[in-house]
């Protein structure tokens, strides 16, 4: 029986991004390991191979002396056993060896129903419709801006979140007052998406292999972005011109400016936008899996948290002076 020959993977180079590609990291982790890598490297000035396991340590200590938190301590760390272990694949009995760091959870902030309206009174256009499905939905900050036009179901009021933390899709709630603001937000979206075809353009971005088996996909409507960039890119692997999706900067700019005229003395961030849509959940009575489930927490003990920052005190204990 004849056999096809197989094909030997090409080992990477040190800073070849193929063999996270090909365990499925997500851009954000690749792209951070790298960037330690790199550190590692500048640190030494060396070659990963030629470095022993105190110099190693010697780096990581490096780094908490210049103050480095302790959960970028530990993305430090296990980029550098990636590296080792995956990358060059050599033994390094003492990578197991190296102390992880003591990481705290600390309480999320979380605004109050007034609070975020008066923040959300303050923002337009755009990042104030982005804003608003944060808090209406619990969307994270990356998973707004990679909505596309398919994910919004109107039929079923919710909104599909396609690979999410931890490359997982969810299901959550599409807010009944924001159905006539997207409505109207797809129809603009969607005449742009006519003169982008007219001039040549009208591309976008397809996720793994799509590309491959629907050529034509990247200009149909459904695969578009809600939200996408003002300005177009040459994509230099195919020569189409493309718009990727907003920018995260752009909500946040919006959402600091917004905090500061209201005057707010909490540290909000896009993200307290999704502490506070679980947070009020959580006083309106509904049950914490349902939360999770929303949430796309995969450990209910995540969700938990929210129950430490109730408007009814720590715990929900009413004080005996009161």
């Amino acid at each position: 029986m004849n056999r096809e020959p197989t094909v030997a993977r090409r080992p990477p180079r040190l800073f070849e991004r193929e063999e996270l590609r090909f365990r499925h990291y997500s851009p954000s982790t690749e792209k951070s390991y790298v960037a330690w890598i790199r550190r590692l490297v500048r640190f030494h000035g060396q070659h990963p191979r030629e470095l022993a396991g105190g110099e190693i340590k010697q780096f990581l200590d490096r780094l908490l002396a210049d103050g480095v938190s302790a959960s970028s301590h530990l993305q430090a760390m296990c980029a550098i056993r990636f590296l080792y272990k995956c990358v060059l694949e050599e033994p390094a009995p003492w990578i197991d060896g190296l102390v992880r760091p003591r990481t705290h959870r600390s309480l999320p902030v979380v605004l109050s129903k007034a609070e975020v309206h008066a923040v959300l009174e303050r923002m337009q256009g755009t990042p104030k419709l982005m804003a608003s499905l944060l808090y209406g939905a619990g969307l994270r900050l990356i998973e707004c801006a990679r909505l596309r036009v398919k994910d919004i179901d109107f039929a079923s009021s919710q909104i599909v979140i396609r690979q999410g933390k931890g490359r997982k899709d969810r299901a959550t709630l599409l807010p009944a007052n924001l159905r006539q603001p997207l409505t109207a937000h797809l129809k603009q979206r969607q005449a742009l998406h006519s003169a982008d075809l007219a001039m040549g353009a009208g591309s976008v971005a397809l996720p793994g292999a799509l590309a491959r088996k629907l050529p034509n996909a990247s200009q149909s409507w459904p695969w578009q972005w809600v939200f996408p960039a003002t300005r177009h890119y040459r994509d230099p692997a195919t020569g189409e011109l493309r718009r990727h999706h907003l920018h995260q900067t752009v909500l946040q700019r919006a959402f600091h400016a917004a905090v500061r005229e209201s005057k707010m003395t909490k540290p909000a961030t896009c993200h307290s936008l999704r502490h506070s849509f679980a947070t009020h959940l959580l006083e309106a009575g509904y049950d914490i899996r349902t939360i999770q489930e929303l949430l796309g927490h995969q450990d209910v003990a995540t969700t938990m948290i929210y129950t430490h920052v109730l408007n009814r005190g720590p715990f929900a204990v009413r004080s005996p002076i009161d």
